[in-house]
């Protein structure tokens, strides 16, 4: 396979399939919240401006998402090039890909090792945040990427 026809750019393509498709979905709830609004009555208004209140959050979350996917990916392609990321292709995996549970327990106690000795450091919260991702625990790791995120653009600004 190509690397310009490679998973990440199916996973794009992907993504902006969802993202066109939702925002189909926000324009039509939001034209029938404003349908609702000037049909008038109470009861209408109260339920059409709950409605509109769907789609902002729809948008909102969207954004979220995605403005997160493109800071996590900045932070990989940065410890990439600094040979900083993870690398599991050595330890043993399941039949499903993920790392065996033993090895990522033991790369976990090893990564958060280095975290200790570290920890206002971006590299070292992205390789934790990794390493709880690899162990199971998601949102701790998506507790330690916000704040790798957080140093990483911060120590840019440096």
């Amino acid at each position: 396979m190509s690397e310009s026809t490679g998973p990440s750019t199916k996973v794009v393509a992907t993504i902006v399939g969802i993202v066109v498709a939702l925002s189909v979905y926000f324009v039509l709830l939001g034209q029938r919240g404003i349908s609702l609004i000037q049909d008038g009555g109470a009861v209408p208004v109260v339920l059409g401006i709950a409605v509109l209140v769907l789609p902002i959050l729809g948008v909102w979350m969207v954004w979220s998402t995605i403005r997160s996917g493109f800071q996590h990916q900045h932070l990989v392609s940065r410890a990439r090039a600094e040979g900083r990321d993870l690398d599991v292709s050595d330890l043993p995996k399941m039949p499903s890909g993920r790392v065996q549970r033993d090895a990522a327990d033991a790369l976990f106690a090893e990564v958060k090792g280095e975290w200790e000795a570290d920890p206002d450091n971006w590299a070292t919260n992205y390789r934790l945040a990794r390493a709880y991702d690899y162990a199971g625990d998601r949102s701790r790791a998506r507790e330690i990427m916000k704040r790798a995120v957080a140093l990483e653009a911060a120590d840019r600004e440096r």
